[in-house]
């Protein structure tokens, strides 16, 4: 969803007191001189969780939200509002409307609307944990339901927590899932990066599946550890991406997570008259593990 040198300088210089002393020490006998005292050495700590391990050492639980409550837990997440296109022509408005986030049953529901809402044509939602909790290295779990139909844009991703800092894409940004509703046999994992918006550059991996992805609750899992990110589809591994695909490489950082569903836009065209709304994405846990 789309919505770095730092140098050190060690100048020397020979003052007019170290010649001076030369000058001296030829007439009189040279003092010695002190040792030079050597800093102790620290330890270099490594970040937890930064050695990758197989996914099932990811076993202890240290964040959920599992959506048990009546509302949306505002400990842990807030929501982005406004429409604007969001950088992609998109053509919902985002709202804090129980019409369009809520929780029943033990789910998230994110629900686009064909309703107009201010000067778009839609309703929608969409949630993050943004100043609230950041996730480095180890294991995300997102078990979710989305849905389809040409111009649905369902999408659980994260963003550099560095964002309001440094922006897009210098913050980073991996799209642990993207699907474009008109294709529901395939879904996308994508990063994004650069030293700039001119520069921005993105590499990814499109999942093929044999079956329908919106008929039925899936796991969708990004495994993040130093220069390495890993991602799986109910468990079974379809993608890699590492140091040596992306250039600058933020993902070492703090990301934050983020659900919506985005309606219209570059990435899969507008609906159609024949696209059935309301459409809605239901999400029954985010789980982020740590070995």
């Amino acid at each position: 969803m789309k919505l770095s040198s730092l140098t050190t300088l060690f100048t020397g210089r020979l003052g007019a007191g170290w010649l001076l002393a030369l000058g001296l020490a030829a007439c009189t006998e040279k003092a010695s001189t002190p040792p030079i005292a050597t800093p102790p050495t620290t330890p270099v700590v490594p970040v937890v969780n930064e050695e990758a391990r197989n996914y099932a050492d990811y076993s202890k639980l240290v964040w959920s939200d599992e959506f048990d409550g009546s509302v949306l837990d505002a400990s842990k997440w807030s929501y982005n509002l406004g429409g604007g296109g969001w950088g992609n022509n998109e053509l919902q408005n985002y709202t804090n409307s129980g019409d369009n986030v809520y929780l029943t049953g033990g789910n998230l529901v994110i629900r686009a609307i064909r309703q107009q809402s201010g000067n778009n044509a839609y309703s929608s939602g969409r949630i993050l944990t943004n100043n609230k909790k950041t996730f480095q290295y180890g294991r995300i779990d997102v078990r979710a339901k989305v849905p389809k139909g040409k111009g649905v844009w369902p999408a659980i991703w994260m963003l550099g927590s560095d964002f309001d800092q440094v922006n897009w894409p210098m913050c980073g940004e991996i799209d642990i899932m993207e699907l474009r509703g008109s294709q529901p046999l395939q879904f996308l994992s994508t990063m994004h990066f650069g030293n700039s918006f001119a520069t921005r550059a993105n590499k990814g991996f499109t999942k093929v599946l044999t079956t329908d992805i919106s008929e039925d609750f899936h796991v969708f899992t990004v495994v993040r550890s130093r220069d390495l990110l890993r991602f799986f589809y109910d468990g079974q591994q379809y993608y890699s991406f590492t140091n040596a695909d992306a250039n600058p490489f933020p993902f070492n950082n703090p990301f934050f997570m983020i659900l919506n569903v985005a309606v219209g836009g570059d990435f899969d065209g507008d609906p159609t008259p024949n696209t059935v709304f309301p459409q809605q994405m239901q999400v029954d846990y985010v789980r982020y593990y740590q070995y």
